[in-house]
């Protein structure tokens, strides 16, 4: 029940995207913090409605895959009057980026965002001595080649490795695994870098799974 009241309440003053509160008339805003309780929030009850039985849970989570179809229909149509320039825009802002990704709306493809996720953790892999490579995107799962100083230390790859990893998750939701590719025809066998699954979600990820979960059709008798 706290959970649910807690989803329900506005917050208590307006806030820009990423700072704190700021006071006056407007629109009511969630700041960075506030977003990603929201979407922890979201996450958690989208779950606890799929294990309750029963036909009121079922109608929520139809309730759910409506609204969700909904907003992403109005998010289509706004889309449609920006053009490609302000949607580029509007797709860098990373709360938006992912839930355009979570409608197949984004303007850049799947490939395009993990090319842009590595060059963000570049800096820091060159920094000891690495890089990274994009073999290619298939099935959700994306394949990179670690080059450089990156195996030099069992220690310092799988510090690289996850780093590339998170990267790549927390910008691309689609993405569901990164594979490292072998140097060569008679390298390893490509290592997963998801063992533990995801990540935790950085402050503007958008639960993906959970919703698409409820993006089914509504039951007849729901109609």
């Amino acid at each position: 029940m706290a959970e649910r009241q807690a989803a329900g309440r506005a917050p208590q003053a307006a806030a820009p995207a990423d700072g704190p509160p700021a006071q006056g008339p407007g629109p009511r805003r969630l700041g960075g913090a506030a977003a990603a309780e929201r979407l922890a929030l979201l996450e958690r009850l989208l779950a606890r409605l799929e294990q309750t039985p029963g036909p009121t849970a079922e109608t929520a989570l139809d309730a759910v895959a409506v609204l969700t179809e909904v907003y992403g229909e109005a998010l289509a149509r706004v889309l449609d009057r920006t053009g490609p320039g302000p949607a580029a825009a509007l797709a860098d802002d990373e709360l938006v980026g992912h839930l355009l990704a979570l409608h197949g709306l984004h303007p850049a493809t799947v490939e395009q965002r993990v090319r842009g996720a590595l060059e963000q953790v570049r800096p820091y892999l060159r920094s000891h001595g690495g890089d990274v490579e994009l073999s290619g995107v298939d099935g959700g799962v994306a394949r990179v080649r670690l080059t450089g100083g990156c195996g030099s230390c069992a220690s310092s790859a799988r510090t690289l490795e996850t780093a590339v990893r998170d990267a790549v998750l927390a910008a691309v939701p689609e993405v569901t695994a990164v594979e490292q590719v072998p140097p060569g025809p008679d390298g390893p066998a490509p290592a997963a870098f998801t063992p533990g699954g995801r990540p935790a979600a950085p402050k503007a990820f958008v639960p993906v799974e959970a919703v698409l979960r409820t993006r089914r059709a509504p039951r007849e008798g729901a109609r």
